[in-house]
């Protein structure tokens, strides 16, 4: 009954953890940039987009010009973001390595 006791205490500490890093996951801001810094794009969280920025030189040429960058600058954004994600959850499993092989975060 021992083993069990232990094994229901890992389970709740790393719940605990879990809900840190998710709270923390909704806190994460990762800037994406296209165009040499024209079109700048701003993630929080889950890819909630916090700022756009664009260069007012380029408001002069094509909107698809820019439509193109906005897209680079945000996919820019997710990637980062998502690094930083993970950076963020394997801190939070840290200690538990192996207590559920195969265990992978839902996003």
């Amino acid at each position: 009954m021992k083993d069990l006791s232990k094994i229901m205490q890992q389970a709740q500490e790393m719940q605990a953890k879990m809900q840190e890093a998710q709270q923390k996951i909704e806190q994460i801001e990762a800037e994406g940039i296209a165009g040499a810094g024209l079109v700048k794009v701003r993630l929080r969280g889950k890819g909630e987009m916090v700022s756009l920025s664009i260069d007012p030189s380029l408001l002069e040429d094509e909107a698809e010009i820019i439509e193109d960058l906005v897209k680079a600058a945000h996919g820019d954004a997710r990637k980062r973001l998502d690094e930083e994600m993970e950076k963020a959850m394997k801190e939070a499993t840290s200690g538990f390595g192996g207590m559920m092989p195969g265990f992978k975060m839902p996003f």
